[in-house]
């Protein structure tokens, strides 16, 4: 028991240092525990294949393909609309939101749901995500206790009531108090967030690294000659390479993108981008990209019979799916100095074309070809994303600016958000009814995996980068400490000790000492385990004093889901603490004294809704 008790005071002062990653410190007290002899290896692995830790993995990569495919922005600017300009507005309404969700879908679905939506809200208001991420976890929790399914301990506390012979609690038995949990967590969160969240931070969490694909757009121009052609099925460019058309010698055009799919709607809609190369063969339906005079442009048209594409396909629409654009810099002593751009061959030795060169403070764009490179020279070059990256392997003749993977991995699929929309809509149905016979970690994986095959990431490694695996490891290695307190006797010790001091109290006295024994426990082990725990000693204890049960269980149960001074006592809140990115001690700050201030108000309002 001594171990135990100093390992995890160990854990405490280091989770409050913060010098040490949370997930290093957790670790660390789980091989303490083990090679001291208090959990086996089987337990002390069990966290990891835990189902809750598994839905965790599979939520965070649906959550990544709500963000990528641009579903969370769509989401978050009708929300915008509700919220307006206002940071309290935008408050109040993400915690209603939250909370609605919450009381059907489990808490951790609900954030991993909810948090790129918020996220996406806070970058498009300039509001820090720390302000915001916070409250998006406790308002999960608190949602949780409107319905019999919100959280597991409700379903614990509802079973140890039905076996003792009682008439089953319906399934909003839990919402009156849970109401007054809600309107009272969420009234008391809003000072402690003003004080101590998002001061001094940005509004995404983090600084964009150089421009984005939008500024290289404005900056060198790309739209104000670009094009968009179709290749018909009788124009007679279809069934021919660039090479064969040589539309440049011709027409003085450049074809620089041929897109296909776009035409295509529904579900299972899908659009493939090239870099226009002289092998790139032209089909029927194809969109030609191309830049040069509207004159010329016409005439190219007519001659070829190619159309103009109507609807949501416009002149200057650019897109960065497979294809982008990035700068690169000629070094001083690079041996491309001197030589022009045509001779370098950059289509066909480097899979890229070059589509402006800065100079100065001159932007070119025209007659490209025959500029002769001096050093220093920034070209914009454009191409697929994997093109773009192989440039860095030749750093003496240039050094390629940003990061091209980095920025393929922020490009949103728009065109797959309906079908995100769809999977994650498939998924919480699934976890919802229980006439559908699959069961919650299923669900979430197989929604996951779903986005994957379906194209809403641009390959398997995007979706595994999506995974913030510091929140699994923490919560997979704390799981285990419910086994060392169960096991050395830590925990009945106190349950039963506390119940003996106060017994002869009255039963208010007794049942704020059992919620104040349930919230020290959910703070070191899962919220789930300390109801399994706590639970029938609340029962019994009770029932010694002669007065109902069900207060007692009412308080087993939001004592061990209102638990917010803990990053790894619930996995919402472990959740959004990298996403903010939070401090152990920001738990403390905002989350202690909300749940102390909830804490009494519920032992002062539990008996009188549900009498002794």
């Amino acid at each position: 028991m001594l171990l135990t008790l100093l390992t995890l005071l160990g854990a405490a002062i280091l989770f409050v240092d913060g010098r040490l990653r949370s997930d290093i410190v957790a670790l660390t007290a789980l091989l303490v525990l083990t090679m001291g002899g208090v959990l086996t290896v089987p337990e002390a692995l069990s966290g990891f294949s835990n189902s809750i830790v598994i839905m965790m993995v599979g939520l965070f990569v649906v959550g990544g393909a709500v963000f990528r495919t641009g579903l969370a922005k769509m989401i978050s600017a009708r929300m915008m609309r509700l919220a307006g300009d206002s940071p309290t507005r935008m408050y109040f309404l993400v915690m209603g939101v939250t909370a609605l969700i919450g009381g059907f879908v489990s808490n951790t679905g609900t954030v991993a749901l909810m948090m790129p939506i918020v996220v996406s809200m806070c970058a498009s208001a300039g509001v820090p995500a720390s302000r915001l991420l916070m409250p998006l976890a406790f308002a999960s929790s608190m949602g949780g206790m409107l319905t019999l399914i919100g959280t597991p301990p409700n379903l614990v506390v509802a079973e140890i009531w039905e076996e003792g012979g009682n008439t089953p609690l319906g399934f909003f038995g839990f919402a009156p108090a849970g109401l007054v949990c809600l309107v009272a967590g969420t009234l008391l969160l809003l000072p402690l967030v003003r004080r101590f969240l998002g001061r001094g931070a940005s509004a995404s969490g983090a600084s964009e690294k150089g421009k984005s694909l939008g500024q290289l757009v404005k900056e060198y121009g790309l739209t104000a000659d670009m094009h968009v052609l179709e290749v018909g099925r009788h124009s007679r460019l279809a069934g021919r390479t660039l090479a064969q058309a040589d539309l440049g010698k011709r027409f003085d055009v450049d074809v620089i993108e041929v897109r296909r799919g776009g035409g295509r709607h529904g579900l299972l809609k899908n659009i493939s981008q090239e870099s226009a190369g002289p092998d790139t063969r032209l089909r029927p339906g194809d969109l030609l990209y191309a830049r040069g005079s509207e004159e010329n442009v016409a005439r190219m048209a007519l001659e070829c019979v190619l159309g103009r594409p109507e609807g949501d396909v416009r002149s200057g629409d650019m897109r960065f799916y497979d294809v982008g654009i990035a700068e690169i810099v000629l070094m001083p002593s690079s041996s491309v100095a001197g030589r022009t751009v045509a001779s370098l061959g950059f289509r066909k030795q480097f899979r890229v074309n070059v589509v402006g060169v800065r100079r100065g403070k001159r932007i070119l764009r025209s007659d490209l070809g025959d500029l002769t490179l001096h050093s220093g020279d920034v070209l914009l070059v454009q191409g697929a994303w994997d093109a773009i990256a192989a440039l860095g392997q030749h750093p003496d003749a240039w050094v390629v600016l940003g990061s091209p993977m980095e920025r393929a991995d922020g490009v949103t699929f728009d065109y797959k958000a309906p079908l995100a929309a769809l999977i994650m809509l498939l998924m919480v149905c699934a976890m919802v009814f229980d006439f559908i016979p699959i069961p919650p970690v299923v669900a979430v994986l197989g929604a996951a995996v779903l986005t994957v095959l379906t194209g809403c990431f641009r390959n398997v490694e995007a979706a595994y980068r999506t995974i913030n695996w510091e929140s699994v490891v923490l919560i997979a290695a704390m799981m285990p400490m419910s086994f060392a307190l169960e096991k050395t006797g830590t925990t009945e010790l106190v349950s039963r000790t506390l119940v003996q001091w106060l017994g002869d109290a009255g039963p208010m006295a007794l049942m704020a000492g059992i919620y104040l024994t349930t919230a020290i426990l959910t703070m070191f082990i899962s919220n789930t385990a300390t109801a399994v725990l706590v639970a029938p000693i609340a029962m019994s204890s009770a029932m010694a004093v002669g007065v109902s049960p069900l207060p007692f269980l009412m308080a087993v149960t939001f004592a061990a889901s209102m638990c917010f001074a803990s990053p790894f006592s619930t996995p919402p809140n472990a959740l959004v603490m990298p996403a903010a990115p939070y401090r152990f001690m920001d738990y403390i700050r905002v989350g202690l004294p909300l749940q102390l201030a909830i804490g009494v108000i519920m032992v002062l309002v539990l008996p009188l809704i549900y009498p002794f």
